[in-house]
């Protein structure tokens, strides 16, 4: 499996002036952690790093501080994760002999090894898929009204799913979803909103509920919790 990591985004929610994945976490970059997760899983055997040349030298210091076995290539991003994505997918797709692709995003840098082997396999059934979770809390649909923010429904909160990554593909499917979304002026926020605009099927595999994407200092501050338990008293 080839693993695409769109890592080309600014800081400014985070409330810093550089690549939120080049802050640190529990004594090493936010990226670090995803790259060590993904390198563990058995099924991927390539990674590219979507990201600003800017950036490039960082990164690069990142890669020399870590024993990764899996190669791992930098390629540059663009203004948006959609464009972003969409440039690994046509330097994949010019090779001729990858058939799928993951995509996942830097700053979820919580998901397991396991999960991404999960979603691999997962992928050899089906076209396209992301890793999900059951929505927990009562979601309400509103709009601005005379008097403020008015509810107009509430969906069945059994029918849905908190969208996370990775989230897969069949690679020459991808390639023609980007490019019908450049001829279309398309914008959305993940790979599978455009499989779904052109009818395709994608499936979901049970996520992790402690794949949180890291935003906000406060994601941070829950992120360093969530990996002092997994690595013990010792850190």
């Amino acid at each position: 499996m080839h693993l695409l990591i769109p890592a080309a985004g600014s800081g400014k929610r985070m409330g810093a002036a550089v690549n939120k994945l080049l802050l640190p976490l529990l004594g090493q970059p936010i990226l670090a952690w995803t790259l060590q997760a993904a390198d563990r899983a058995s099924s991927i055997e390539w990674i590219g790093i979507l990201s600003q040349p800017g950036d490039w030298p960082a990164i690069e210091q990142i890669l020399a501080a870590m024993d990764l076995s899996t190669p791992v290539q930098l390629l540059q991003g663009g203004a948006t994760r959609q464009e972003s994505v969409c440039k690994g997918v046509e330097y994949l797709y010019g090779w001729g002999t990858v058939e799928r692709v993951l995509i996942h995003d830097g700053a979820r840098c919580l998901a397991t090894p396991e999960l991404f082997d999960r979603c691999s396999a997962a992928l050899q059934q089906v076209d396209g898929l992301i890793a999900g979770i059951p929505v927990k809390d009562t979601i309400k649909v509103a709009e601005a009204g005379p008097k403020g923010i008015q509810i107009q429904s509430t969906p069945e909160r059994s029918r849905l799913w908190a969208a996370q990554t990775p989230q897969g593909f069949r690679l020459s499917m991808l390639w023609q979803a980007h490019r019908e979304a450049l001829a279309q002026g398309w914008q959305v926020t993940d790979d599978a909103a455009l499989f779904e605009k052109l009818g395709w099927s994608v499936y979901i595999v049970e996520g992790e509920e402690t794949n949180l994407k890291l935003t906000t200092p406060l994601d941070v501050l829950l992120a360093a919790q969530i990996l002092q338990q997994r690595l013990g008293p010792a850190r």
